[in-house]
């Protein structure tokens, strides 16, 4: 009989950091997590063309699980898979900590926003959620064309920070019914989250980078 056997494994984790272009906001982090098939280059250039990013130090976390975009050849990743999925999950958790860890001791101490885009945005939920049980501040969630992971919903003491939740009117991958279902399962744990529906598919269209910065403009005030 076949066992199936685990073991702990290091790997190197990659995240990209610029820093804030507007003199004293240094310290104000907007840590992003890219969809799945990207890479950390690909969201950061999504993270600068929001009005107002120039405000912040953003810093764009690449997965550790990498691989070859077969139309392209580059060096893309991917979050997960289901294969040891509640595992994963964990790791994932331990290396977005170590990243805000290591960005806090070099004095990025400012406001805290996690920004997750497809497969990314499950991370972003994951992040805020963990945050929110584990006492690190966090001040803002952006999240794009991704729904809410049932992990994070059901967590017992789930206490979100400002939240908006991006969707666009001809996205596929993120349908109007599991945008309700998500903003259902906020609703049931007392929590409200702000919608931004856009023209648009699956992407980081000007409707919502507009919205977005909106947001971001008032987490900073």
């Amino acid at each position: 009989m076949t066992e199936v056997r685990t073991l702990r494994a290091d790997t190197l984790g990659r995240y990209l950091v610029e820093p804030a272009r507007m003199p004293g906001a240094e310290a104000n982090l907007l840590v992003g997590f890219h969809g799945y098939g990207q890479s950390a280059e690909h969201l950061l250039q999504d993270l600068r063309r929001i009005p107002g990013a120039e405000a912040w130090t953003l810093v764009s976390v690449q997965a550790l699980h990498r691989f070859y975009s077969r139309p392209t050849q580059e060096v893309v990743g991917s979050w997960m898979t289901s294969l040891d999925r509640e595992q994963a999950i964990e790791d994932n958790l331990a290396y977005v900590g170590r990243v805000v860890e290591a960005l806090r001791v070099e004095g990025h101490r400012g406001r805290l926003v996690f920004a997750g885009f497809s497969q990314g945005a499950a991370m972003a939920w994951r992040a805020a959620g963990r945050a929110s049980t584990q006492g690190e501040p966090c001040h803002g969630l952006l999240v794009l064309g991704g729904d809410l992971p049932r992990d994070v919903a059901e967590l017992p003491a789930l206490d979100l920070p400002p939240t908006l939740i991006g969707r666009g009117e001809t996205d596929t991958f993120y349908p109007v019914p599991q945008l309700e279902r998500d903003l259902a399962a906020l609703r049931a744990r007392g929590l409200q989250a702000e919608v931004a529906r856009f023209e648009g598919g699956h992407e980081w269209a000007p409707g919502f980078l507009t919205a977005a910065g909106r947001f971001l403009a008032g987490l900073r005030d």
